[in-house]
C-alpha cells in the first residue's frame, strides 16, 4: 500500500516539475519577442492571400464582363455606358 502512494506522490512531483519546466520556458519565449514575430509573420502571409484572392477575384470580374460584353454584342444589343444609371429615368 505504503509503495503505490509512493509511487503516485512521485508521478505528481514528475508532472509538477514538468510543469513548471514547461512554464519557465514558454515565459522564456514570450520574453525574447518570438510569439510577437510569429504573429507578424503569419499576419502578414493573411495580408498576401487577401491580396491574391482580391487580384483573382477581380481577374475573373473582367473576364465576366469581357463575356457579358461580347454576347450582347453578338445580339445586338448595346451595353450601357459606365456610370448611365442604367435605365433610372423617373425623377426624385
Amino acid at each position: 500500500m505504503f509503495g503505490a502512494v509512493l509511487g503516485k506522490a512521485a508521478g505528481l512531483v514528475a508532472t509538477g516539475l514538468a510543469g513548471a519546466v514547461t512554464y519557465d520556458g514558454m515565459k522564456r519565449v514570450v520574453r525574447s519577442g518570438a510569439v510577437r514575430e510569429a504573429a507578424v509573420t503569419a499576419t502578414a502571409w493573411g495580408l498576401r492571400g487577401a491580396r491574391a484572392a482580391e487580384t483573382g477575384a477581380e481577374r475573373a470580374r473582367l473576364a465576366t464582363a469581357d463575356i457579358v460584353s461580347e454576347a450582347r454584342g453578338r445580339i445586338g444589343e448595346e451595353a450601357p455606358a459606365p456610370g448611365s444609371g442604367g435605365g433610372h429615368t423617373h425623377e426624385h
